[in-house]
């Protein structure tokens, strides 16, 4: 017998979020743990907001908004603030109930400013690695090191002069013309975001205005522990390198760091075994001077094994640019990228102990 559709809108509704989602969903692992660490963090988030006044978007929502926003590879607050509101999946992970107004996308925006002008990203971060670390997943000993290129939110026809003060041409998109003009970060500025610079990967890549994300991943099971955003310069890597490698190492034992040839120089491997950091990279033997490595360092199996683990970093930054959306940034200037992508490295930790098989208890 055919079926008939009914038209009627239910006048009540008697169920919660909770039994609309299954029970071996994918979210709800990755919503226990955030959970945790979000408890922990309670009394940061009292810190941050005053005792009187109008009650603001808790600031656990906020973070489990973003979070989906990565997760789920959402371009826009507009978009995530309407998903929230028709999505029972996305309700029940931030814990609105059906009935619950959900927030306009303008307060939702106002209020992620207050958190960005924080260092609650990187503690979070923090949060999640110490799960790992409860759960034996990760490597105290050995890490790997990476950067990469993540392409400013800006067009190269506004990389101007610095002393250009002209008014720009009318229209949305005038014409640019650099016949004869020697684009270089000394003496010209993108006028959209004055802090992206002007740089390629190689010689055989094109010149884009750009900044540079770095990582340090521990070895067993590839989970990020530092994450950094700078400006984009030859020695960028090197340099954040080194910065996060004082973060991991423990001073009191010797440690192994594993990297590609853009971190064999004499810099970088002097300041790593300063740190007590064996520095396991890849060594660049064409270039003028040789490798600053040599046998007594290569010669040892775990030299061989570094260099294989240490490809997996590659996978992190794989899932950053296609999921988490950072092959262009959508924000400007280097403190606010950076919060994000510690925000986005967070989400690809979450995704990656929920995959091993951990939850949080």
């Amino acid at each position: 017998m055919r079926g008939f559709e009914q038209q009627a809108d239910a006048l009540f509704v008697y169920l919660s979020p909770e039994s609309f989602v299954p029970k071996d969903h994918s979210l709800r692992p990755i919503r226990k743990m955030v959970d945790t660490a979000l408890e922990k963090l309670s009394p940061e988030f009292s810190r941050m907001y005053s005792h009187t006044g109008r009650p603001s978007i808790p600031p656990e929502q906020l973070l489990k908004a973003m979070l989906l926003q990565v997760l789920y590879s959402i371009p826009s607050n507009v978009k995530l603030v309407e998903q929230i509101h028709f999505s029972i999946l996305f309700r029940w992970f931030l814990g609105l109930g059906l009935d619950e107004p959900v927030w306009d996308h303008s307060s939702f925006s106002k209020n992620q400013e207050r958190l960005i002008e924080t260092d609650v990203a990187a503690k979070f971060l923090a949060e999640v690695v110490a799960q790992a670390n409860k759960k034996n997943l990760l490597s105290k000993d050995h890490f790997s090191v990476d950067g990469t290129l993540i392409q400013a939110w800006a067009s190269i026809k506004s990389f101007k002069p610095r002393d250009d003060d002209q008014d720009p041409p009318a229209g949305k998109n005038p014409t640019r013309d650099f016949r004869g003009e020697k684009l270089v970060n000394e003496t010209h500025a993108s006028t959209t975001d004055p802090e992206a610079r002007l740089y390629r990967k190689s010689s055989t890549h094109e010149a884009k205005l750009s900044f540079a994300a770095h990582l340090v991943t521990e070895n067993r099971n590839g989970l990020v522990v530092v994450s950094k955003v700078t400006e984009a310069d030859g020695h960028a890597e090197r340099d954040a390198g080194t910065a996060m490698l004082a973060k991991v190492a423990p001073r009191t034992r010797r440690i192994t760091v594993a990297g590609d040839k853009n971190y064999d120089t004499k810099g970088f491997v002097e300041a790593a075994r300063e740190l007590k950091v064996t520095p396991h990279v890849a060594q660049n033997t064409g270039r003028r001077g040789g490798s600053a490595i040599d046998g007594r360092t290569t010669r040892h199996s775990g030299y061989a094994i570094s260099q294989k683990f240490r490809k997996r970093i590659e996978e992190v930054f794989g899932w950053l640019k296609a999921t988490g959306q950072f092959r262009q940034t959508r924000y400007r200037g280097v403190t606010k990228i950076d919060w994000y992508f510690t925000l986005a490295v967070t989400a690809y930790n979450l995704v990656r102990m929920r995959n091993l098989g951990v939850c949080a208890t």
